[in-house]
C-alpha cells in the first residue's frame, strides 16, 4: 500500500520510494560511516572510546524518538510499544557491546544486526520520503545498528567465532519464544511470527504462506549467520595455511 502524499511545513512530503534515490543513500551512509570512523581510528587509537559512545548516543536516543513518533502520529498501539521487535533486542546488545566492548555481547549484536536489522533497512516499513521525521529517524536507528557492528568489526578488530553459533542461537530461541509468546496472549505480530507483513515488500514475500514458512524463517537465519561468518572462516582457512 502507497501513502498519499502530505504538507509538511512549506512543501510536500512524497510517498516513500523503495530503493529510490533517498533509500540507496541511507543505505550507502550506513556502510561508509563506519569504514570512515575505522580509517580514523586505526590512525587515532585514543578516539576509539569517543567513537562507541558516540554511537551509542546515536542509538539509545533514536530508539527513545522513534518510539514517540509513534506516538505523535498516533501509530503506537499494542502490536509496536512492546520492545519485542528483533531489531528493539539488537538495539539492547548493540548498545552494550559499544558501551562495555565484550565477545558475548558483540557476537549477538552482530548477527542481529547483519541477519534482522539489514533485512529492515533494505525492505523498510516506511512510509514518507526524506526529510520526513518518519523516514530520517527509521534510517538512523536501523543504520546505526548496523554501522556500529561493522566499526566494532573493523575499528576495534572483534570478531565472531564457530563457537559464537550456540550462543547467538540460543539469544534468538529466547526472543523467538518471548515474541511468540506476546503474540499469542496478545494477538500481536512481533517478530511477523503470526503472519506477514501485508503494507511493504519485505523477504518473507519469498517464502512460503504461514505457518510454512516459520521453518524456512528458521533455515534462512542460519543460512545468513554463515553467509556474515563466512569471511572469517576464509580468513582463518588461509592464515592456517600460511602457518
Amino acid at each position: 500500500m502507497v501513502a498519499p502524499a502530505y504538507q509538511a511545513g512549506a512543501g510536500m512530503v512524497a510517498p516513500f520510494v523503495f530503493l529510490g534515490p533517498s533509500h540507496l543513500t541511507a543505505i550507502a551512509l550506513t556502510f561508509a560511516t563506519p569504514a570512515a570512523l575505522s580509517a580514523i581510528v586505526r590512525r587515532r587509537q585514543t578516539l576509539d572510546e569517543s567513537i562507541r559512545l558516540g554511537l551509542a548516543f546515536v542509538i539509545a536516543p533514536n530508539w527513545a524518538l522513534w518510539m514517540y513518533l509513534l506516538y505523535a502520529k498516533r501509530w503506537l498501539n499494542i502490536g509496536n510499544e512492546i520492545p519485542l521487535n528483533l531489531c528493539d533486542w539488537a538495539t539492547v546488545a548493540t548498545f552494550v557491546a559499544l558501551v562495555w566492548p565484550g565477545q558475548k555481547s558483540f557476537e549477538v549484536a552482530y548477527f542481529w544486526a547483519l541477519c534482522g536489522t539489514l533485512q529492515a533497512l533494505i525492505t523498510p516499513d516506511c512510509k514518507y520520503e526524506f526529510p520526513d521525521a518518519q523516514f530520517t529517524l527509521f534510517f538512523v536507528y536501523h543504520g546505526s545498528i548496523i554501522a556500529a557492528v561493522l566499526y566494532l568489526v573493523f575499528g576495534r578488530g572483534m570478531r565472531p567465532y564457530l563457537s559464537s553459533f550456540p550462543r547467538v542461537l540460543g539469544w534468538t530461541a529466547l526472543y523467538a519464544a518471548a515474541a511468540g509468546a506476546a503474540d499469542w496472549w496478545l494477538g500481536t505480530d512481533y517478530g511477523f511470527l503470526r503472519a506477514k507483513p501485508a503494507d511493504h515488500v519485505t523477504f518473507l514475500d519469498a517464502l512460503a504462506p504461514w505457518p510454512w514458512y516459520l521453518p524456512e524463517l528458521a533455515l534462512a537465519a542460519l543460512f545468513f549467520m554463515v553467509v556474515v561468518y563466512s569471511p572469517f572462516f576464509v580468513r582463518d582457512r588461509f592464515a592456517l595455511r600460511a602457518a
